[in-house]
């Protein structure tokens, strides 16, 4: 006896079914390979949202209703040549704030000792928060009871670049990796140098080194050689008295 045959009706409901089928199976697959939002979610605090937001806690501290300090903005670029700047501070305890110009803000450190030109001696530099580039011509005092009060000096400021010439991208990667080697060109500072990042927990604590080449001199103490300001020859006790154009800003923790 010969199988029925299936009636025209049969074979449409049959491939529709076979059809409907295949469709869903395809969904699936694309569901499968699409990325998920758990994925692609990036978590607060992270090294994106970080650096999606410079100078985040540069303004977090301050309270700008109340401070001259220049509010955290990244400019636009003007010229090739990238900036550094050091602030003498005689906030809770003495120390000189070595601020490097890279993407949009200043990267900073405070050296407790100051810088030294003997290439043999190591330097502390702990690394604190972004600074804006407008905070580069500050000098002046900061009030007592205010975060970072004290008297600020502009004790040396100028131009820098990588060592090896690579340019921006070469510091980017330095800065990164926590070997970061530069070329000084400032009125008292000058010649090659290096941060290099330590490996211990907390805040980022780094030492500052100067490389043997014709500006190291392990015979002078550079600190105690200039003790005026590089732009309007005053003392720090000058500054702290108001003398010479002395302007204070007010800040908040």
């Amino acid at each position: 006896m010969s199988p029925a045959k299936k009636s025209p009706a049969r074979k449409r409901a049959t491939t529709r079914t076979k059809s409907a089928a295949k469709r869903g199976a395809t969904r699936k697959t694309a569901t499968a390979r699409k990325p998920s939002a758990t994925r692609t979610t990036v978590k607060k605090g992270s090294a994106t949202t970080s650096s999606a937001r410079p100078l985040a806690e540069y303004n977090r501290k301050r309270d700008f209703a109340r401070t001259k300090e220049p509010e955290g903005r990244v400019p636009k670029k003007h010229g090739k040549a990238l900036q550094f700047v050091i602030q003498k501070h005689a906030a809770s305890h003495l120390h000189y704030d070595f601020r490097l110009e890279l993407d949009g803000v200043m990267k900073s450190w405070a050296v407790p000792k100051g810088p030294s030109l003997d290439p043999s001696v190591r330097r502390l530099a702990m690394e604190v928060e972004d600074h804006p580039i407008s905070y580069n011509t500050f000098e002046g005092t900061i009030p007592e009871g205010e975060y970072g009060g004290g008297t600020v000096m502009l004790w040396d400021r100028g131009t820098y670049e990588a060592e090896d010439g690579g340019g921006v991208e070469s510091l980017r990667r330095g800065y990164a990796k926590g070997d970061l080697k530069l070329t000084l060109a400032g009125k008292r500072l000058r010649g090659s140098w290096v941060l290099v990042r330590m490996k211990r927990p907390g805040r980022p604590q780094w030492l500052l080194i100067k490389h043997r080449d014709g500006a190291a001199d392990p015979t002078r103490d550079v600190t105690e050689d200039h003790t005026t300001s590089v732009v309007s020859r005053r003392t720090m006790e000058s500054i702290a008295a108001g003398k010479g154009g002395e302007r204070a800003w007010r800040s908040n923790r």
